[in-house]
Formats: structure tokens, C-alpha cells, sequence
């Protein structure tokens, strides 16, 4: 036999020698070696993934007929209960923007919302609007004890996205945001119903902005809302018409 085939033939047996030892040693393991109990920390919420610092502005599925409500500056005691059951009536779902102060103050609002399948959104601690000009520091506060906030009210309930005040965007903002494993979640139709215009005009403007994949900004919170309330209860009938279905920002 030449030699380059006892190389072979040994090299081969010392690969098989190595597996039956490896298939041994496992054997011959305790069982509780193989499953090791899980520490606290295995326990804890997914690790969040790493998310883009730039401005969602569509739908998950932007290609088709979809449409993303959110919801900004609540939970409300008097809007937010009729904004849920209203979306509850058509089992629709949305997003909700919360202050952080809010959520302190109503966390059985804050836990409806998680419960009822809608996603949470951090809408900074005290709605600064001024926080580009503020201290790395100081926004880090802001996103971050607003998301305190939300876990508390909500324990175990993911928080999706974070939203400016205002619009209030900046690189650090959004570097911030994207670090804390929150999208920065934007908006491409606008009715300002914080302004008050009147029922007519809040679903005028959706109707001339809505686009397929669009995200619709309106608020449950920061004031008297019930003409918002009284637009949306025309404006989901009439786009379910329309053959439009209701998606998350993505």
C-alpha cells in the first residue's frame, strides 16, 4: 500500500476517534450540564435590534392600500377610553405617542393601550419642543424617563417608536432615539387638529394628503379633542370604503 494512502487511512481514523470521545464525554455529562438554569437577565425583555436613526413616514406596507393612525400627547382620562373604544368597534389597531408624565398619571390607560394590541410610542417626558437645543444630557432625560414611564404603566409591553414634539428633530435627537432601540416615527399627513379647525377641515386636509402608506397625525391628548373624535368617527367608515386597510408605521 503506498504511503499516501496510509496517510489516509489514518488520518481518517483519527477524525473517527475524535467523535466517538466527543459522543462519550456527552454521555457521560449530567443532564442538568446540558440545560442550565437561565439567570435573571436570560428572563428579561428581548434584547432589542438595532433600528435606523432616520424618519419613518410610511406604512409597513406602503405598496398597497394601508394606512397607520397615531395618536399623540395622551393618555387622555376623557379621549383616550373613546379613541380605544372606537378602534375597538372596527378591530382596528394604532399607534399611540405618550407623554411621559401622562402615562405616570393614567398607567390603566397606558395598559388598555398595550392590551388592546396597539403600540406604544415615546413621545418625550414633558413634550419639550425645544429639545434639539438641549444638552445630550438632557435629551437622554426626556426619551429616556418617558420610557420609564411607559415600561412602568405597561410592564413587558414593547415601545416601538419615539416621536418628536413638535417635529422638533435633530441628528443627536434621532442618534438618541435609535441607541434607545426606539424608531423615530414621523408622519405624512398632518390635519393639525391641535389647532381646532373643525371637524370639516380635519377630514378635508386627511383626504387631500392620504396617500397609499401614508401615517395620519392626530391627538387624544393635550386638550379638547372631541372634534378630532367626531372626524375619525366619519373618517374610518369612509376609508374602510375605500378599500383601505389599517398597518403600523414601518
Amino acid at each position: 500500500m503506498s504511503v499516501p494512502r496510509l496517510r489516509q487511512i489514518a488520518l481518517a481514523g483519527l477524525v473517527l476517534l475524535v467523535l466517538v470521545s466527543m459522543v462519550i464525554g456527552w454521555l457521560v455529562t449530567p443532564a442538568h450540564a446540558h440545560h442550565r438554569p437561565m439567570d435573571a437577565a436570560s428572563f428579561a425583555a428581548p434584547r432589542t435590534q438595532p433600528v435606523s436613526p432616520h424618519l419613518v413616514t410610511t406604512t409597513a406596507h406602503p405598496q398597497v392600500k394601508t394606512v397607520a393612525l397615531t395618536f399623540d400627547d395622551g393618555p387622555d382620562a376623557v379621549y383616550t377610553p373613546q379613541v380605544l373604544a372606537l378602534l375597538g368597534q372596527y378591530h382596528l389597531h394604532a399607534t399611540f405617542c405618550l407623554i411621559g408624565t401622562q402615562a405616570r398619571r393614567y398607567p390603566d390607560l397606558v395598559r388598555a393601550i398595550a392590551t388592546d394590541g396597539h403600540r406604544l410610542c415615546d413621545h418625550t417626558m414633558t413634550h419639550d419642543e425645544r429639545l434639539p437645543h438641549r444638552s445630550p444630557a438632557r435629551i437622554q432625560a426626556e426619551i429616556g424617563g418617558a420610557r420609564q414611564a411607559i415600561a412602568t404603566a405597561a410592564p413587558g409591553a414593547p415601545i416601538a417608536y419615539y416621536r418628536a414634539p413638535g417635529g422638533a428633530w435633530s441628528p443627536a435627537v434621532e442618534q438618541i432615539a435609535a441607541g434607545d432601540g426606539l424608531q423615530p416615527l414621523g408622519w405624512s399627513v398632518d390635519p393639525q387638529d391641535w389647532r381646532r379647525p373643525g371637524t370639516a377641515a380635519i377630514l378635508a386636509t386627511i383626504s387631500r394628503q392620504l396617500h397609499p402608506g401614508g401615517v395620519i397625525l392626530v391627538h387624544d391628548g393635550g386638550g379638547d379633542r372631541s372634534q378630532t373624535l367626531a372626524a375619525l368617527r366619519q373618517l374610518i367608515p369612509m376609508l374602510l370604503a375605500q378599500g383601505y386597510h389599517f398597518d403600523f408605521p414601518a
